[in-house]
């Protein structure tokens, strides 16, 4: 099995590719490449797929805008193929199965190649998935034809990354994810075609189709201005607070002194909080919605395997259900409250025992063991997968040491010695990944169970994609001011 990366070399030859530019293009070239693609991302989203009878989302529902997915499209798994291909090897690599050497460039190039052709064949794969479990179904003499085309969308989307990546800005899959998400937002903040129905007929009764503060004023008057205001409101304000709160730890980092070149001039290696970036959390619910297809997938066919069935089918169905937030329980808990008053805490108290004695989620106690299980859940993945990704991108305390030593940079008050940068940063790098990783699977988790637009997760990770697109918009044109910058950020 270790050798199996070179095995393929053969294989990878005839991988299509996306070429990478001889010379990097102008800052306005690569903006326009990347407003291209997500314009193509949102076409995409709007083509139907032919020969299906219905469509249906299910429990993936609150998960699609997470994936960059719309089900009942051509995009209909979205990224879901390229990060469950991510996953599966890293928890390989993880687990000895693979034995691969990052810092060598022939290898690296290897695990990429091996990682595309897995994207390729999982494409396949989930879009029979999608199909098999019901999501989508396709009319008769059509059902080849429904799976050709879904997983030939996520293909495109694949190679859109690839272009985005090398012609673009940033990462293509993290693109389509803060597009989808920021569309939805919007939407259902303002829902344009149905609030100017609503204005129209103001007074009639809200209208569900319509934006939420539209639904605001119209629901005043039926259930009172607190009711209202919970229902339709709170959500856009907590969606602002993780908005605010992203921002902030954003900025945190700590700055490790360096000196550059033969005279020792003093600078700044700065290590941010959220080092890991939002990569985990993609990670995360990109395995959280595969549980979901499985189990849609395996419900009633697993039952007839002999002794052990039902027990699997049973532990799938539970954490399938796990897996997806209690997206209302703060709005839940406090339109209870304002009705039962001190004593909802006594109710949510035999609730939740009353879930945890019998397995079943009963009531609003079952709702907050439900959130209490997902965030433990979420923040356990997301430090795991930190932990694999900060070693497979190259960000470990050895990498960056490496990269310090050749270019020129050491630590002041040290031999200019790569294993003593590399030392020092192990001071910093390992824990504030793992604290990072904690982080953003707690607020993604919290968020998630306020209801904010686009869920937590959601607006947790478009925050970062665009505060990350902003600085690399800042670095590059930079380059393009200053050319000799482009050596040292290579």
């Amino acid at each position: 099995m270790a050798s199996i990366l070179a095995v393929l070399d053969p294989v990878y030859r005839l991988l299509p590719e996306v070429k990478k530019p001889e010379i990097q293009g102008s800052l306005n070239k690569r903006i326009t490449w990347t407003i291209a693609a997500l314009v193509l991302f949102f076409i995409m989203g709007n083509i139907s797929v032919i020969g299906i009878e219905a469509s249906t989302a299910g429990q993936l529902a609150q998960l699609q805008t997470i994936l960059a997915s719309q089900i009942g499209t051509i995009i209909t798994v979205g990224i879901g193929p390229i990060v469950l291909a991510s996953i599966i090897l890293q928890l390989l690599v993880g687990g000895g199965l693979i034995q691969v050497d990052l810092t060598d460039t022939a290898e690296k190039a290897r695990f990429t190649s091996m990682q595309k052709l897995l994207a390729i064949i999982l494409c396949f794969v989930e879009a029979g998935a999608y199909v098999f479990g019901g999501l989508l179904r396709p009319a008769d003499g059509m059902f080849l034809f429904v799976i050709l085309q879904v997983a030939i969308g996520s293909l495109i989307l694949m190679f859109l990354d690839e272009v985005v990546s090398k012609h673009g800005i940033g990462s293509g899959i993290s693109l389509f994810i803060a597009g989808g998400v920021a569309g939805d937002v919007i939407w259902r903040i303002f829902n344009p075609l149905n609030s100017l129905r609503e204005l129209a007929f103001f007074g009639s009764g809200a209208n569900a189709g319509a934006g939420l503060i539209w639904q605001f004023f119209a629901g005043i008057q039926f259930d009172g201005v607190f009711l209202s205001f919970v229902t339709n409101l709170l959500p856009i304000v907590f969606t602002l607070v993780v908005f605010f709160v992203v921002v902030f730890a954003e900025g945190m980092h700590i700055n490790i002194p360096i000196a550059v070149g033969r005279a020792g001039h003093k600078a700044r290696f700065p290590v941010k909080f959220l080092y890991v970036s939002n990569i985990p959390v993609i990670l995360a619910a990109a395995l959280f919605a595969n549980v979901q297809l499985w189990s849609s997938l395996l419900t009633g066919r697993l039952s007839t395997v002999p002794v052990v069935g039902v027990f699997l089918e049973n532990g799938l169905k539970f954490l399938a259900t796990v897996v997806i937030a209690p997206f209302r329980l703060v709005e839940n808990f406090i339109i209870q409250a304002s009705s039962e008053g001190i004593g909802v805490f006594q109710t949510i108290a035999v609730q939740f025992a009353q879930s945890i004695t019998t397995f079943q989620l009963v009531g609003l106690g079952g709702q907050l063991l439900h959130g209490i299980l997902y965030i433990f859940l979420l923040t356990v993945l997301c430090v795991i997968f930190g932990k694999f990704w900060v070693e497979m991108a190259g960000q470990g305390p050895q990498a960056i040491s490496n990269q310090l030593e050749k270019s020129g940079m050491f630590i002041p008050g040290f031999r200019r010695d790569p294993r003593v940068v590399r030392s020092v940063l192990e001071r910093y790098i390992p824990p504030i990944s793992i604290l990072g990783s904690m982080f953003v699977g707690l607020l993604a988790g919290f968020a998630d169970l306020t209801g904010a637009l686009g869920s937590g997760t959601g607006i947790l990770l478009t925050v970062g994609i665009v505060y990350r697109l902003y600085e690399e918009l800042a670095k590059q044109q930079l380059i393009e001011m200053h050319p000799v910058l482009g050596q040292f950020f290579g």
